[in-house]
């Protein structure tokens, strides 16, 4: 059977999840289909315990915890979830619509399609070092499930970004050691993580090292650490329990790059009054799409999504007027909400 709809969205991290919000408010009902078995997105799947501190009104926030409070937040909205499978197909079909089908043989037939896929089909970048590959998902990890369990651990982890910095400061105090690798010495992370990080090391609790990994260290066929090659060619053996990769994700949009959009580097190009691409109808939200000053943050998302949702309720509905109305005064939106005035 086919649903007809006003709008599905492709993707359920949370740029996905606020876009059935927004819409939501709009009185747009909305469709959501992820790949993954569970929705969150990178958050869930790759980083659920990160700690994330740019979220309004939250000084800090795990990653989980932001997904689960955004699936409460649009409960009243009542979403349709179409999860575990990937978008195959879309087609324009008459009337300007679009018919979208699933790997799991699910059948569309809707007014807009939100594209808020992220990387897309994203895999982590994976240490191809000497003797890694044996290791992986035993000792050499690319997302921390458990940081109990690194309690009164020597662990290294590599990387520059946001990911790397925020576990070294979190896990900081827990671990026994904690051993920062990054190919230079300029990072990638928030100029503050970085600062606070560097007033951390001591050689002891915390080291710092630049240079690049050149092979796992094999102590009587146990994991015994990683041998790190500096700028300057020298060789160090770090000794460590555990290992962690940050070094972001490789991207593959998959049949969204069969599609027929404007891409530049892997992303879509989209405007920046309503996030459209150069399909109509046809709006991308979040780390999939790129525009002049595109930042890639949760909150560049949620903001692009908010405008979205206005851009979707113009489309479906040319002849009428679109107002704002405010979340806080207005008895429509309440009604919406489930708020009783």
């Amino acid at each position: 059977m086919t649903i007809k709809t006003d709008v599905v969205i492709i993707g359920a991290g949370p740029s996905g999840l606020f876009q059935v919000f927004e819409l939501g408010l709009l009185d747009i009902h909305a469709h959501v289909v992820d790949s993954l078995k569970q929705v969150g997105g990178q958050c869930a799947e790759l980083y659920p315990d990160k700690p994330i501190y740019d979220s309004p009104a939250l000084p800090v926030c795990g990653a989980q915890e932001l997904v689960d409070r955004l699936m409460e937040q649009i409960k009243p909205f009542k979403p349709e979830f179409h999860l575990g499978q990937t978008v195959t197909e879309l087609e324009p079909i008459d009337g300007g619509r679009f018919r979208l089908s699933t790997s799991a043989g699910t059948e569309f037939d809707t007014a807009t399609v939100i594209l808020a896929a992220g990387l897309g089909a994203f895999q982590p970048r994976r240490l191809r070092a000497r003797g890694a590959e044996i290791w992986e998902n035993k000792t050499i990890h690319y997302r921390i499930r458990d940081p109990e369990n690194l309690v009164g651990k020597n662990i290294i982890i590599l990387g520059g970004g946001d990911s790397a910095l925020d576990w070294t400061l979190d896990l900081h105090g827990k671990a026994k050691s904690i051993t920062l690798v990054h190919r230079r010495p300029e990072y990638r992370a928030l100029p503050a993580s970085v600062k606070k990080m560097k007033s951390l090391v001591d050689g002891k609790s915390l080291q710092e090292f630049h240079g690049h990994v050149r092979a796992v260290i094999d102590k009587d066929d146990a994991f015994g650490g990683l041998e790190i090659v500096d700028p300057d060619g020298e060789h160090h053996f770090v000794d460590a329990d555990e290992v962690f990769v940050f070094w972001g994700l490789s991207p593959n949009l998959g049949p969204v790059a069969e599609w027929g959009f404007d891409l530049d580097k892997r992303q879509i190009k989209v405007d920046t009054e309503k996030f459209q691409t150069n399909i109509p109808g046809v709006f991308a939200v979040g780390d999939i799409n790129t525009y002049s000053g595109k930042k890639k943050l949760i909150l560049s998302g949620f903001h692009e999504a908010a405008l979205a949702a206005f851009a979707v309720q113009s489309h479906i509905h040319p002849d009428e007027k679109v107002r704002l109305q405010y979340t806080t005064t207005s008895p429509l939106m309440h009604k919406r909400l489930g708020i009783e005035d």
